[in-house]
């Protein structure tokens, strides 16, 4: 990760004391923030789902990648700081390095998320509502957003893949 906060220096550095929020769901900043250091947790609806003292790590990315208010708070446990990106979509365009680095922190977080989901499943196995479960994780995998447009050279013909 060294290499990743290598290649913002320079860039705005913030400091957050312990019990503030670096970011508040439902607000929009378009920003993006990665921990240098210290120690913060996610909060959805008030309710803690992670913690991150990795540094590297990065948060606000889903809510400019979506275009969307944040769908999450993060507040710092300890004090911490972090290096923050004005305009993120340009600079994501700009840097393949710091791109691939937020797409594999997605694939990380969608990776342990789906294990939960496979555990939960085993968890409930043979119980009649897990039929409901595997319903909503269906309508998850499959929601496609009501203001996504499908490129012209999509390989995507009518909901059916290409032969």
């Amino acid at each position: 990760m060294s290499g990743i906060l290598q290649s913002l220096q320079g860039r705005e550095a913030r400091r957050f004391g312990a019990g503030e929020f670096i970011i508040r769901q439902g607000e929009t900043t378009e920003q993006l923030y990665f921990l240098i250091e210290g120690v913060v947790e996610v909060l959805k609806d008030d309710v803690r789902v992670a913690a991150a003292q990795q540094p590297g790590q990065v948060f606000g990315e889903m809510a400019v990648l979506l275009r969307v208010p944040h769908t999450a708070s993060v507040r710092a446990v300890k004090p911490c700081s972090f290096y923050i990106v004005e305009q993120p979509r340009e600079f994501l365009k700009s840097s393949t390095t710091l791109c691939v680095h937020v797409c594999e922190l997605l694939a990380m977080r969608l990776d342990a998320l789906n294990k939960y989901l496979v555990d939960v499943k085993h968890q409930y196995d043979g119980h009649d509502h897990l039929g409901m479960v595997d319903e909503e994780l269906e309508a998850l995998l499959h929601r496609q957003p009501s203001s996504r447009v499908r490129p012209k050279d999509s390989t995507v013909s009518h909901g059916q893949l290409p032969d």
